[in-house]
C-alpha cells in the first residue's frame, strides 16, 4: 500500500515492486465510481467550477447591470419606461448621447482607416525593419488617453507647441492665438483616442489576414482578378469578423471613455454626464436611466456583432496546409512601406512625447520646446503625500485582482478547454463579455448596489472602495487571462494530464504540478497585461475611489491635473512613471504571446 501514500502515484501496477504480484481489483470494483469522481453530476470537478464562476459573475457582474437596469425601469414598485424617454427628451441628455456616438464613430472609422493598411502590409509583405516596426505598433498601449491628453493639451493650448510653430512659420500671431480645444476640442478627442486604440484594431485585422485562406486569392488571382479585386471581393468579405470584433471594443470603448473628456473638459457627453449624477444617485432616477441607455447601446452593438458575424464561417483548408509566402519588397516599395509605420508610430507617440516633455519643463510657453528643463519633478511626483500613497494603493489594488483572474482564469480555461461540459461554451461566452461592458456602467452599477439597504451595502466605497476595486479590476481584466490560458491548453498536449491522472493523481494537483507549470508563460502574458491595465484603469478608479487616502493612481492623476501651480507637472511626471511600468509589461507579454496578443481584445 505504500504506492498510495503520494497522491499522484496510483492505480494497477503503477509503483509495484519488480516480481511482484500484480494488484487484484476490490471485489465488486466494477460498480464502484472511479477515483476522485463523484455519482453527483453537480459534485464534478468541472460542474462545480462552472457553478461557482457563475455565481460570482451573477452578483458581481450580472446584478449591478441589472440593478441598473431596475432603477432605470422601475419606480415606486411599478414597470416605467418614463424615465428612460425622459433622457430622449432633454436636451443636455440627447447633446451628450450624440456627442458620445459622434467620438464613437469617428475615432473607430479613424482607426479602421490607418489600421487595415498597415495589417495588410504586415500580413503580405516583407521589408526592412518590419519586426522592429510591428513591435513599435503597440507603444501606444502603453498609456492611457486619459494620461496622454496631458501632452495633447500642452501642444495644442493657445500658447502651446502647435501655435508656436504656427507663428514660427509665420501663419499667426501672438495677439491672436487659434485655440485649437475650444474650437476643435472633438476632433482632439478623437486623436487623443484613435493614437491609443488602433493597435486593438490592427491586432484582431492582422490576426484575420493571417487565418486567410491563401487558395481562394490564388483562385481569384488565377481566373484574372486584379490585386483590388481581389481584396475587395475575396480578401475584405472573409476578414470582415476580424475587423467588425476589433471595431466592436473600439466603438464602445469611444463611446463610453470617461477620463480624455474630462481631461479636456468637454462634458457634453454621457460619460461625464454620469460621472456628475453619481452624487444623487440615492435619489434621482435620470443617472439609472442614462446609464441604462448607455448600457442597451453597447449591448445592442455587441449583439449586432455576435449575430452578424459571429456565426459567419468560411471554409478554409485545414491546419498543415500550404502557409503564405509573403512578398519581399524592394528599393522605393520597401522604404515606402517602412514609412508608413513610421509615420504612424510618429505620431501615436506625440501624446507620449508631450507627458515626457512637460514633465521635465521648468517653463513651456510659447515656445516648441520647454525653455528651461528640470528632472526635479520625478523626485517630487514619487515624494509627494497624494502620489505615494496611491502608488502603493494601485499596487495592492491590482496585485489583488490578478490573484483572483488567475485563479477564475485557469479554472475557466481548464473547463472550457479539457472538459466535456455542455454548457463550457457558454461560459467561455460569460468570461469575455466583460470586454462588451462599459466601465464607467460597472462602476456606477456597483456604486447603487452599495446603497443602503443593497445587497453590498457593507461594501460602500464612499468608506473603503478596496473591495470593490478589487473586484472591479478583476472582472474588467479577466477576459485577458482566460484568453492567455485557453491559448496555452490548446496548444498543450493533454497526454501528461491524462497520465497524472492515470496514477491516481486528484484533479487539483494534476493542475497545480503538471498543467500550470506547462502554460505558464501564458499565464506571466496574461498576469502582466491584467495587472498593467489595472495599474492604470481609468473609469472604475475615478468613480469608486472617493476618499483621497483609497486613491489609485488614476484618480491622484486626476486631483493632481486640478490643482494649479505645479499639480500638471507632477501629474506628468507620474504618468511617466506608470508609462515606463506599463511599457515593460505589455513588452514582455507580447514577447510570450507572440501573434496571439490579438486574441485578448477579441469578444
Amino acid at each position: 500500500m505504500e504506492e498510495w501514500k503520494d497522491g499522484c502515484v496510483g492505480e494497477g501496477n503503477a509503483g509495484r515492486p519488480a516480481g511482484s504480484s500484480p494488484a487484484l481489483p476490490p471485489p465488486h470494483s466494477s460498480a464502484l465510481p472511479p477515483p476522485h469522481s463523484s455519482t453527483l453530476p453537480f459534485l464534478r470537478p468541472a460542474t462545480f467550477i462552472g457553478l461557482a464562476t457563475f455565481a460570482f459573475f451573477g452578483v458581481f457582474f450580472l446584478c449591478p447591470l441589472l440593478q441598473t437596469l431596475r432603477g432605470g425601469f422601475l419606480h415606486q414598485g411599478r414597470v416605467t419606461a418614463a424615465f428612460v424617454l425622459e433622457v430622449f427628451r432633454n436636451p443636455t441628455y440627447v447633446e451628450g448621447l450624440r456627442n458620445s456616438l459622434g467620438l464613437a464613430v469617428a475615432t473607430t472609422l479613424v482607426v479602421a482607416l490607418f489600421s487595415i493598411p498597415l495589417a495588410y502590409l504586415a500580413t503580405r509583405y516583407d521589408f526592412p525593419g518590419k519586426a522592429l516596426l510591428g513591435g513599435l505598433i503597440l507603444v501606444p498601449m502603453i498609456l492611457p488617453p486619459f494620461v496622454g491628453a496631458i501632452g495633447v493639451r500642452q501642444m495644442l493650448g493657445q500658447y502651446g507647441a502647435v501655435n508656436a510653430l504656427w507663428v514660427k512659420l509665420g501663419l499667426m500671431d501672438w495677439a491672436r492665438p487659434f485655440d485649437w480645444l475650444g474650437e476643435g476640442r472633438f476632433w482632439a478627442i478623437v486623436a487623443t483616442q484613435s493614437l491609443y486604440l488602433y493597435p486593438i484594431f490592427y491586432l484582431n485585422a492582422s490576426a484575420a489576414l493571417s487565418n486567410v485562406d491563401p487558395a481562394m486569392e490564388e483562385a481569384a488571382q488565377n481566373l484574372g482578378g486584379t490585386a483590388a479585386g481581389r481584396f475587395f471581393r475575396i480578401t475584405l468579405p472573409l476578414i470582415t469578423p476580424g475587423l467588425f470584433a476589433g471595431g466592436t471594443i473600439v466603438f464602445i470603448w469611444a463611446f463610453t471613455e470617461l477620463g480624455t473628456p474630462l481631461m479636456f473638459d468637454y462634458t457634453r457627453v454621457a460619460s461625464v454626464q454620469i460621472f456628475d449624477g453619481i452624487k444623487d444617485i440615492g435619489r434621482n432616477p435620470f443617472p439609472y436611466a442614462l446609464v441604462t441607455v448607455v448600457l442597451l447601446v453597447s449591448a445592442g452593438t455587441y449583439t449586432m456583432s455576435k449575430l452578424v458575424f459571429g456565426r459567419r464561417a468560411f471554409a478554409m483548408l485545414a491546419k498543415g496546409g500550404q502557409a503564405r509566402q509573403t512578398v519581399r519588397l524592394r528599393g522605393g516599395r520597401a522604404l515606402l512601406a517602412s514609412l508608413l509605420f513610421v509615420l504612424l508610430f510618429g505620431l501615436a507617440v506625440l501624446p507620449h512625447v508631450g507627458v515626457v516633455l512637460t514633465s521635465l519643463s521648468r517653463s513651456w510657453y510659447r515656445s516648441l520646446w520647454p525653455a528651461a528643463w528640470t528632472g526635479q519633478h520625478y523626485l517630487s511626483a514619487l515624494g509627494h503625500g497624494l502620489t505615494l500613497s496611491s502608488i502603493r494603493n494601485s499596487l495592492g489594488y491590482a496585485s489583488l485582482a490578478v490573484g483572483l483572474d488567475l485563479l477564475l482564469g485557469i479554472a475557466i480555461g481548464t473547463v472550457v478547454v479539457r472538459s466535456r461540459l455542455r454548457w463550457r461554451g457558454l461560459l467561455d461566452a460569460m468570461a469575455m463579455l466583460p470586454l462588451a461592458v462599459p466601465g464607467i456602467v460597472l462602476a456606477f452599477g456597483y456604486v447603487a448596489m452599495s446603497q443602503p439597504g443593497r445587497l453590498l451595502a457593507g461594501l460602500d466605497p464612499s468608506q473603503n472602495p478596496t473591495v470593490l476595486l478589487v473586484i472591479a479590476y478583476a472582472v474588467r481584466r479577466l477576459p485577458y487571462v482566460v484568453r492567455s490560458v485557453v491559448a496555452g491548453l490548446q496548444q498543450t498536449s493533454e497526454v501528461f494530464e491524462e497520465a497524472a491522472r492515470n496514477l491516481g493523481c486528484p484533479p487539483w494537483r494534476t493542475t497545480c504540478r503538471i498543467t500550470i507549470p506547462l502554460i505558464s508563460a501564458n499565464l506571466i502574458a496574461g498576469a502582466l497585461l491584467a495587472f498593467s491595465f489595472a495599474m492604470l484603469e481609468v473609469s472604475d478608479s475615478l468613480v469608486l475611489a472617493q476618499k483621497q487616502m483609497y486613491f489609485p493612481i488614476t484618480k491622484a492623476l486626476f486631483e493632481l491635473v486640478q490643482l494649479l501651480g505645479e499639480g500638471r507637472l507632477l501629474a506628468s511626471a507620474l504618468g511617466t512613471w506608470g508609462m515606463v511600468f506599463l511599457a515593460i509589461t505589455i513588452l514582455g507579454a507580447s514577447s510570450l504571446l507572440g501573434k496571439r496578443m490579438g486574441a485578448l481584445f477579441r469578444i
